[in-house]
C-alpha cells in the first residue's frame, strides 16, 4: 500500500498537485465519496433496524444502546489520534486501511449471532472509521490543485448530503426487505470498489514533519473515561445504585481526571489543553455540547418511537425524518452566510429555541399520530432550528482560534459533538425511567419517550443561556482581522504542522444531525495547504517539484477563519469545508 501505480492519481510526470479536470482528480474525488459514504450510511442506517435487532435477538434496550454507543466510543477515542497516523505514515493508507477494516467490522456486524458479537463488532467498527475519517477530505485537500479545492470540498459534501438524504430511507427498505442484517452487508460492496480504485488512482501524501511519539495512552485514557461512564449509565435502569454501576462510574469520572493530567504534561498530545486558553473556544464547545447532547437522544428515540408506538413500518419511519435533512441539504450554505453578517450570536440562540420547540412538538408523535399534522409540523419546525444553528457553531469553533490550530479546533468540536451523543444516548432513557424492556410496550414507551423529549428541550435552553452570555457577536469580524494582522501564510502552516492529529474531519456526518452522532468526516488544518505547503507525495521525479509548488505562495493574506463554515449536510464539525488560504 505503500507506493502509488506509476502516473495513477497525479499530474503528468511532475507528481505536483491533480487538477479536478483530469480524470485522476475526479476518481480521487469519487474514491473519498465512497469511502465517506460507507461510515455515513452505516450511522444514519443502524438507527432505523434498532427495533428490529431487538426483537431478532431478544435483547433488551441496553443492548440497542450499546449498539450506537459502542461505535461512537472508539471513534470518539480515536479519532484525533487516527488523523496522527495518517499524517505520519500515509493518508492513503491509512485511509484503505480503514475502509478495509470498516468493512471486515460490518461483516461481522451482520453475521452477529449474538447481541455481545454484534456490539463488539460495533466498536471495531468505530475504530475502522476512526482510520477513514480523517482521510477522506484530508485527500482531497493534500492531492488536488489549490485552485481546485474548493469545488471538490463542493463535490464532497453534495454528494453527502445525498448520502444523508437516502440513508434512512435505503435502512428502512433494508430492514424491511432483505434484513436488518443487510445494513451491515452493504459496506463490503462499496469497499470491494472503493480500495481498488484508490490504490491505482490516489497518490499517497504524508506530513515529512510529523515526527514524535503518538498519544496512545491519552487516546486510550479518553475511550476508557467515557466507555465507563457510560457503562454505568446504561446499567443503572437495571442494577441501581449498586457497585457494579457505582464503582465504573467512579474509575470513570477517575481516569478523566489522569487524562486532563496526562495530557497537560505531556510534549505532543492528543488534546493540547493550551487550546482552552481561548475562551470563546470553550464557550461554544460548551454549546456544542449541549446541542449535540439534544440530536442524539432526540434521534436514538425518535425512530424507536416511530415504529413502537406510532406503529409505523421500518421504512416509513426512516423516510418521515427526511424533511430534517433535506431542509440542512438545502439551506445550511445560506445559513453560514446569514451568521457571518449578523455574527454568531444570534443564531445560536434562535436555532437551538428552535429546536427545543420542535422537540416538544414531538411529543404528539402517539398512539393513532397522523403524520402531516402531528410529526411533520415538529420536524419542520426542528429542521429550521438545524439550519439556523449548525453552520455558524461551525465557523464560531474555527473562528475562536488562531488560523494555525483551526484543524485542531475542528477536530476537537467533532470528538466534543460526538461524546455529547454518546452520553445522551446512555443517560435519556434513564432520565426518563425506561425500563430494559420498554420498546417493547408500545404505552410504556410512548409515555417515557413524552417526559424524555422536555428533557432535550431543557438541555437546548441550557445551550440558549450559555450562547446568549458567553458568545460575541462580533468572534467571526474580529477574528477575520487578527487573521489579516496575524503571521504569514507560511508561518501559519509551519506553526499549524506542529499540532498532533490537527485535523480529523468526520465523514459520518449524518449521524450527528440526523442519528445524533457527528457523520463521520474531519479535516486537518494543516491540510488545507497539502501538498502545496511542501508535504511529500510519492511518485514525484524531482524532489525539487513539489517545494516549488510549495513555494508558490499565495499573493493574499490567509482566507478568514469565518469563511470555514458547514458546507451542505447535517452536522457542525463533520465537513466544515475549510477553504485554503488565498483561495
Amino acid at each position: 500500500m505503500g507506493g502509488a501505480t506509476p502516473g495513477a492519481g497525479r499530474a503528468p510526470g511532475n507528481g505536483q498537485p491533480v487538477r479536478l479536470s483530469v480524470p485522476a482528480g475526479r476518481w480521487l474525488v469519487f474514491t473519498t465519496v465512497l469511502g465517506s459514504a460507507m461510515a455515513l450510511l452505516d450511522s444514519t442506517v443502524v438507527n432505523v433496524a434498532l427495533p428490529r435487532i431487538g426483537l431478532d435477538l431478544g435483547a433488551d434496550l441496553a443492548v440497542l444502546q450499546w449498539t450506537v454507543n459502542a461505535y461512537m466510543l472508539t471513534l470518539a477515542g480515536l479519532i484525533l489520534l487516527g488523523g496522527a497516523l495518517g499524517d505520519r505514515f500515509g493518508r492513503r493508507r491509512v485511509f484503505v486501511t480503514g475502509v478495509v477494516w470498516f468493512a471486515l467490522a460490518s461483516l461481522v456486524c451482520g453475521l452477529a449471532p449474538s447481541a455481545g458479537v454484534l456490539i463488539a463488532a460495533r466498536a471495531l467498527q468505530g475504530i475502522g472509521g476512526a482510520l477513514l475519517t480523517p482521510g477522506s477530505l484530508a485527500l482531497i485537500q493534500s492531492v488536488i490543485h489549490r485552485d481546485d479545492r474548493a469545488r471538490a470540498i463542493g463535490l464532497w459534501s453534495g454528494f453527502g448530503g445525498v448520502g444523508a438524504a437516502i440513508g434512512p430511507f435505503l435502512g428502512g427498505w433494508l430492514v424491511d426487505g432483505p434484513g436488518w442484517r443487510w445494513v451491515f452487508f452493504i459496506n463490503v460492496p462499496l469497499a470491494a470498489v472503493c480500495v481498488p480504485v484508490a490504490l491505482r488512482h490516489v497518490p499517497e501524501t504524508s506530513n515529512p514533519r510529523a515526527h514524535g511519539r503518538f498519544d496512545v495512552l491519552g487516546a486510550l485514557l479518553g475511550a476508557a473515561t467515557l466507555g465507563l461512564i457510560t457503562y454505568a449509565l446504561i446499567a443503572a435502569p437495571q442494577k441501581g445504585a449498586s457497585p457494579a454501576v457505582v464503582v465504573p462510574a467512579v474509575a470513570g469520572l477517575a481516569l478523566g481526571v489522569v487524562f486532563v493530567a496526562v495530557e497537560r504534561r505531556r510534549r505532543e498530545p492528543m488534546l493540547p489543553l493550551s487550546i482552552f486558553s481561548s475562551h470563546q473556544f470553550s464557550a461554544v464547545n460548551a454549546v456544542t455540547l449541549c446541542v449535540y447532547a439534544a440530536f442524539g437522544g432526540f434521534f436514538f428515540l425518535s425512530v424507536l418511537n416511530l415504529q413502537v408506538v406510532v406503529g409505523y413500518s421500518a421504512l416509513a419511519a426512516g423516510t418521515a425524518l427526511l424533511p430534517t435533512t433535506t431542509l440542512m441539504l438545502l439551506l445550511s450554505a445560506r445559513s453560514g452566510e446569514l451568521g457571518k453578517r449578523i455574527g454568531p450570536r444570534i443564531p445560536l440562540t434562535v436555532g437551538p429555541l428552535l429546536c427545543a420547540a420542535g422537540m416538544l412538538l414531538m411529543t404528539r408523535a402517539g398512539v393513532g399520530a397522523v403524520y402531516w399534522r402531528d410529526i411533520l409540523p415538529a420536524l419542520l419546525v426542528l429542521g429550521m432550528g438545524m439550519v439556523v444553528v449548525v453552520a455558524p457553531l461551525t465557523a464560531t469553533v474555527l473562528a475562536s482560534v488562531d488560523v494555525a490550530r483551526a484543524g485542531l479546533a475542528s477536530g476537537v468540536n467533532n470528538a466534543a459533538a460526538r461524546a455529547a451523543g454518546l452520553i445522551a444516548v446512555a443517560a435519556l432513557p434513564l432520565l426518563a425511567g425506561m425500563g430494559p424492556e420498554a420498546y417493547r410496550s408500545a404505552d410504556a414507551f410512548g409515555d417515557t419517550f413524552r417526559r424524555a423529549m422536555p428533557i432535550c428541550a431543557g438541555v437546548l435552553v441550557l445551550g440558549v443561556v450559555l450562547a446568549w452570555r458567553t458568545v460575541r457577536s462580533d468572534a467571526l469580524e474580529q477574528a477575520g482581522e487578527e487573521a489579516e494582522a496575524g503571521a504569514e501564510p507560511e508561518e501559519a502552516e509551519a506553526a499549524a504542522r506542529t499540532e498532533r492529529g490537527e485535523g480529523a474531519v468526520a465523514a459520518e456526518r449524518a449521524e450527528g444531525a440526523v442519528a445524533g452522532e457527528r457523520a463521520e468526516g474531519a479535516v486537518a488544518g494543516e491540510r488545507a495547504e497539502g501538498a502545496v505547503a511542501g508535504e511529500r507525495v510519492e511518485g514525484a521525479v524531482p524532489a525539487s517539484a513539489g517545494r516549488a509548488e510549495g513555494a508558490a505562495r499565495p499573493t493574499g493574506p490567509p482566507c478568514r477563519p469565518e469563511c470555514a463554515y458547514h458546507c451542505g449536510v447535517s452536522a457542525p464539525p463533520l465537513d466544515p469545508g475549510e477553504r485554503p488560504s488565498g483561495t
